[in-house]
Order: C-alpha cells, then sequence, then structure tokens
C-alpha cells in the first residue's frame, strides 16, 4: 500500500505501508543507532513522534518482548529506509512488521531516509504527517497546519502511574522514590540489581508526599520532553532540593535544571544515538553515551546557579550534558544512564547510592 511524509516546510518523501493505515501527525525526529528499533518505540520519551531511524535495514533480529521499554508503542509514526523479509534471533516472538500491525503503528518503509536526514539536519526537526489514504499536498500542508494551531495536551497521565507502585526489596538498605515521567523498563532493572527499594510516584505528586515517603532519596525519571505536565514535576522538586538526593535523568535532568533556575532551550537538532561523546572539564578523558533529547539547561543559566557544577559537555557542541552539587547532593544527566550489559548497572547510579551514604 503506497505511503507519503508530508514535512510541515512542503517537502515530501513517497514509500510504502508496512503497519498501521490512516494517518499520524506529530515532531519529526531522527535517531542514528544501528540497532535498538524496539527499545526506541517503546520507550514513551518519544511519545508521540514520527521517528525516522537512519540505519537502513530494520528487522532483521525481529521482536523480543523483554526488551521492551515500556508496555506499548508511544510513537505517532515511524519512518524507515527498508524492512527486512526474514529475521534471525534465538530470543525473537514476532516480526518487525507483525509488531507494528499489532501495535496499529502507521510505519512507511521505502523512503530515502539519507536524504531525509540530511534534510532535517539543515532545517531542523519540524512537524510532518505520515498517511495511506491522503497523498494530496495541499491538504495535507493543511492539515498540518490545523495540528499546529491546536491546544497541546500532557501526554503524562497516560505514560505516569497512576498511583504509587512498589517494586524490589521492602527490607532494603536504601528506599528510593522515582518521579515517574515515563520511566523505563531497563532502568529500573538497573535499580532493582543494585538492590533498592523503589517506590514508582504519579508525575505530578506534591513536594509534600514525596517527603512523607521517606525515602533516601528522589530520581526524576527521563520522558517526553516540553510536555505540559512538566511544569507541575518542577514545581513540585523545587521544596525538595537541598533535603534529600537527587538524581536527574534526561528530562529530569532538565526539571531538576529549572527547579535550581536554570533555562531549558531547544536545539536544532536534538541528540539521539547511542555514539555521543561528553567528557568532564577537569578530565581529559571521555565517555560515549546514550542520548535521546532535543532540549538542554542553558549553560549561562546554570553557572550563574550557587554550588551547582557542570560536569559533563557534549564534545561535539560543548552542550551541557551533566551537573552536579555535593552540597545540595544533586545529580544530573542529560545523557540516558544505559546499562554496560543486559544486567550491569551504569556508574552514574552507583555514584547516585554514594549520595544516599552508601558504598
Amino acid at each position: 500500500m503506497k505511503a507519503i511524509l508530508m514535512l510541515e516546510d512542503g517537502k515530501s518523501f513517497e514509500g510504502e505501508s508496512v503497519g498501521g493505515t490512516g494517518e499520524a501527525i506529530g515532531e519529526v525526529i531522527l535517531n542514528t543507532a544501528v540497532v535498538g528499533y524496539q527499545e526506541m518505540m517503546t520507550d514513551p520519551a518519544n511519545a508521540g513522534k514520527i521517528l525516522v531511524l537512519t540505519y537502513p535495514l530494520i528487522g532483521n533480529y525481529g521482536i523480543a518482548p523483554k526488551f521492551n521499554e515500556s508496555n506499548k508503542v508511544w510513537l505517532a509514526g515511524l519512518v524507515i529506509k527498508e524492512k527486512s523479509k526474514m529475521y534471525s534471533n534465538w530470543q525473537a516472538k514476532e516480526s518487525f512488521d507483525e509488531f507494528v500491525k499489532k501495535q496499529d503503528l502507521v510505519t512507511i518503509s521505502e523512503v530515502d531516509t539519507r536524504t531525509l536526514a540530511v534534510h532535517l539536519r539543515n532545517k531542523g526537526e519540524m512537524l510532518g504527517i505520515i498517511s495511506t489514504k491522503d497523498f494530496e499536498a495541499k491538504t495535507l500542508l493543511a492539515k498540518l497546519n490545523a495540528f499546529r494551531k491546536k491546544p497541546k495536551e500532557t501526554l503524562l497521565p497516560k505514560i505516569s502511574v497512576i498511583k504509587p507502585r512498589h517494586i524490589g526489596n521492602g527490607k532494603a538498605k536504601y528506599k528510593v522514590a522515582v518521579l515517574d515521567l515515563g520511566i523505563t523498563h531497563s532502568i529500573i532493572r538497573q535499580l532493582e540489581t543494585l538492590g533498592l527499594s523503589i517506590t514508582l510516584l504519579p508525575y505530578n505528586t506534591p513536594s509534600q508526599e514525596i517527603l512523607r515517603s521517606k525515602s533516601k532519596g528522589l530520581i526524576i525519571s527521563n520522558g517526553p520532553e516540553e510536555d505540559l505536565g512538566l511544569k507541575d514535576a518542577v514545581n513540585n522538586v523545587k521544596p525538595i532540593v537541598g533535603k534529600l538526593p537527587i538524581l536527574g535523568i534526561s528530562t529530569g535532568h532538565q526539571v531538576l535544571a529549572q527547579a535550581l533556575g536554570a533555562k531549558i532551550t531547544k536545539m536544532k537538532l536534538g541528540h539521539r544515538g547511542v555514539n555521543y561523546p561528553i567528557q568532564n572539564p577537569k578530565s581529559f578523558k571521555g565517555e560515549i553515551t546514550v542520548q535521546n533529547h532535543s532540549y538542554v539547561a542553558d549553560i549561562d543559566s546554570l553557572n550563574k546557579i550557587k554550588d551547582i557544577k557542570i560536569t559533563g559537555f557534549n564534545l561535539n557542541d560543548r552542550t551541557v550534558e551533566e551537573m552536579e552539587s555535593k552540597k545540595l547532593k544533586i545529580l544530573g544527566v542529560q545523557y540516558i544512564p544505559a546499562g554496560p550489559g543486559f544486567d550491569e548497572v551504569n556508574p552514574i547510579f552507583k555514584k547516585f547510592i554514594k549520595m544516599l551514604g552508601g558504598k
């Protein structure tokens, strides 16, 4: 079945539909990772987006439920170059195309993703629409214009837990609260590996309730950026700063930065991939990180905040990727602290444990 991707600047790409049919509208973003299509599709941080995968062959290792980052696909739509005709992985339970059809994800294949990626790099991220029923440029652009004028809606009530949820060992030495903005299964798995007692809290949990949970520390999770519900999270985190150790992850890092008084700015093209280099300004040692963000904490506003030090910069564009305050017991990472292996823990979480009083 024929499909088309129309960008708001009038650039269009034709292809074939391999998933759900109909129309999908969202901001068009791209990810350069070679693997991880399943994780990206099920990551709540990508909710409402049209994701372009730049690696040309998708679906060659199928779908394994154990690698889902949440219980469903959150994307508005997906754009790929080529769907693999077969898959091979001993853990796979179904094919890529079976998965996107079951999830009713509007997906377009046979797109020149190399040209599309260059276009987005030059022009910046923008709205787009994938359609399997309307191929007229005039009407598609009109739909994009109408979508842009619609009032924005928060996705966090659908993504976050509805009520507190307890995970892990209830008798663990350290009890940690997680403000759930869309925390992924892989991060929860790392926290469980550390033996923590975890309480997932709704995104809009008041500061008094967070403190009453008697947790040793607070983690503000990753999740969708620029969501209207993040204002509640910022306001509820402000009174907690300095009262218990806080770790902010990706969007949680942005929430923490705003709670401290910093500004957040949007990038022309986000960092989305698995090979972004960062460096601590006090060291010549670099680190390769996983990143998935289009917003960053403004460096000038961060530098004006007392007791906050920037401890990690992106080596490509010098954007802020990590901040810390030993006095306030604060740690923020804009990148995703992915585990080195399926059952291994990122050093950032071990550093946070030390802030809680551990070794």
